[in-house]
């Protein structure tokens, strides 16, 4: 599950991208606009800084811009910075892999194999999605088809 600080991290660099080029934005007005504890979004920004993804400015005329366009920020970037890797088991982690305690056979493990596709698909999904694109979602409802008779 998405933490609630991968979550926030979101919809900061959303509300950054949809001010793209329009100069640095104050932490404040992010936290008002996004409904997002302040001190909790000091701690996320800054991650995001340290990875290189946000430039800060300070003083009059000061806040955070985007270190690169929108569209070449990827939302698995995001999420791996803020929640780590993405996958639900660590023995088909990429990034953090360790043998399971319990496993006696990772080649005929059926948990591994099914949490490798999971791992897969939800990698396929954010890596191939850009801020840029998230952001036109902004908003976006799809329709809820209804087949009552």
């Amino acid at each position: 599950m998405l933490s609630s600080k991968a979550k926030y991290g979101l919809k900061a660099m959303v509300h950054l991208a949809l001010r793209e080029g329009q100069g640095p934005v104050l932490i404040a007005e992010v936290a008002e606009a996004e409904r997002i504890p302040k001190k909790f979004l000091d701690t996320i920004l800054l991650d995001l800084k340290n990875h290189g993804l946000l430039l800060s400015k300070k003083g009059k005329g000061g806040g955070y811009t985007m270190a690169r366009p929108a569209a070449r920020i990827m939302v698995g970037e995001i999420v791996r910075i803020l929640d780590g890797p993405l996958a639900p088991v660590p023995c088909v982690s990429r990034s953090a892999y360790r043998r399971c305690d319990d496993c006696l056979d990772e080649a005929a493990c059926a948990v591994r194999g099914v949490m490798q596709d999971v791992r897969d698909a939800i990698s396929a999904i954010l890596d191939n999605t850009s801020l840029a694109e998230m952001s036109r979602r902004r908003g976006r409802v799809e329709p809820v088809l209804m087949y009552d008779i």
